[in-house]
């Protein structure tokens, strides 16, 4: 082999492994990009959208000053840092549409106070309906029934779960669907059509928690993260999803979203059982300092207040409250005096104001109930006992099935309302 041939050779190696080397480093296929982490903007509550301020243009010169001022004051806000976002003039209320330090208003004009212009909205109150029959006291009127929670595969999750020894497990979103099937006919008998949020125990929502894992990135552990996640899913993006169904496809006069209450229970297989037993209702009010400077429940508190819904719901609940003591008896529920974020509703021990999701999002009057507690020694009992008709013997007393007699209480309320407001 010529000492030229061997050169040449070599030079071709070099040039070979460098070519290599050189698209080694300059044409790798490049690595999948990550999906988008989803981000979180200060302002605004979690899944929230920006809202569309526009949409209370509608309500300019609906409502004096006066109003304005006391129901935001001694209704909607339990604290003064409202101050910070709405500016109240003599002629319009100057509303923040985004941060503490933002620069966009939004203007609200009063109306003077001696004018009363009927606040815009798509469902009408009790006093607005067309005089019925006593037998159809809720004709016309369209009711949205929210069984509270999902229950099913999805409780133990929510925490809304616990079993007692050898007992049936107590899910509260399988008993809230339970009463809702058997309100509806009950409603539909007195003339409303009635309509499930849900019908089964599942969510409504599409999301699920692993696709709100990049939401929960600011927890500092796996487990904290995963924890977050699933309650952005049940807690969060269910409601959500809930008010979309109801806001956009039913469109009710009325929405009602039945609960049972709770007190600590521990360890949900080795659960305390309480002799507390009590009642209580949640209006839309009380907005916390916090909530105020989140921009989307600020509108939403003053699309709430503008609408005037809250009047309509406490005299909804009023009824309602008044129909539940009568049937079970039970006391009312009291809130540690130092609780920030709720506010009685004066001359009615049962009634409170609270800032909820659904009965911020809920684009109509809501009636959020807390009867029972269901880990009380009584409503243990009787939700152990189950469905049934007529009466048995529980805990010493002749009872009714405690789902029938929600259901009951809930459909009296509503009838004795609507009949005294809509007499033929």
């Amino acid at each position: 082999m010529s000492k030229n041939f061997k050169l040449t050779l070599t030079l071709l190696l070099i040039l070979g492994i460098a070519g290599i080397a050189y698209r080694s480093a300059f044409f790798r296929p490049k690595t999948p990009p990550s999906s988008p982490t989803p981000s979180v903007t200060r302002d605004l509550s979690m899944l929230a959208s920006r809202p569309d301020w526009s949409v209370l243009e509608p309500f300019q010169n609906t409502i004096s000053g006066e109003d304005f001022e006391r129901l935001i004051s001694t209704v909607f806000t339990t604290g003064e840092k409202w101050k910070n976002f709405i500016e109240i003039t003599t002629s319009e209320a100057r509303i923040k549409t985004g941060s503490e330090a933002s620069n966009e208003i939004f203007h609200l004009r009063f109306s003077p106070s001696t004018a009363t212009t009927p606040a815009p909205r798509h469902w009408k109150t009790a006093a607005e309906l067309p005089a019925s029959t006593l037998a159809k006291p809720l004709a016309g009127i369209r009711i949205a029934i929210d069984p509270g929670h999902i229950g099913g595969e999805w409780a133990k999750m929510e925490e809304r779960w616990f079993v007692l020894g050898s007992g049936k497990p107590v899910c509260e979103g399988d008993m809230t669907l339970q009463v809702a099937y058997l309100l509806k006919p009950r409603l539909e008998a007195l003339g409303a059509t009635a309509s499930l949020v849900r019908e089964k125990n599942a969510p409504v929502t599409p999301l699920r928690p692993a696709s709100l894992l990049a939401l929960a990135e600011a927890s500092t552990t796996p487990e904290a993260r995963e924890k977050y996640a699933e309650r952005l899913f049940y807690r969060t993006a269910e409601i959500r999803a809930r008010a979309d169904l109801v806001n956009q496809i039913i469109k009710p006069d009325l929405v009602l979203c039945l609960h049972f209450n709770a007190e600590g229970w521990g360890n949900p297989n080795n659960p305390i059982l309480t002799d507390h037993n009590h009642l209580h209702f949640l209006v839309n009010g009380a907005y916390d300092d916090d909530e105020i400077a989140l921009a989307d429940q600020r509108f939403a508190l003053l699309h709430k207040l503008l609408q005037r819904s809250q009047e309509e719901e406490i005299a909804i609940s009023t009824s309602l409250a008044k129909s539940f003591v009568t049937i079970t008896g039970l006391p009312p529920y009291q809130y540690p005096p130092q609780s920030t974020n709720v506010r009685p509703i004066q001359g009615n021990p049962y009634l409170w104001a609270r800032n909820l999701l659904a009965n911020r999002l809920y684009d109509c009057p809501v009636i959020f109930m807390e009867p029972y507690v269901m880990n009380s020694t009584t409503a243990y009992a009787r939700i152990q006992a189950g469905d049934y008709e007529g009466l048995r013997e529980i805990a010493g007393t002749m009872r009714p099935s405690i789902f029938r007699e929600y259901a009951d209480a809930v459909a009296t309320g509503l009838s004795h309302h609507y009949a005294a407001l809509r007499k033929p």
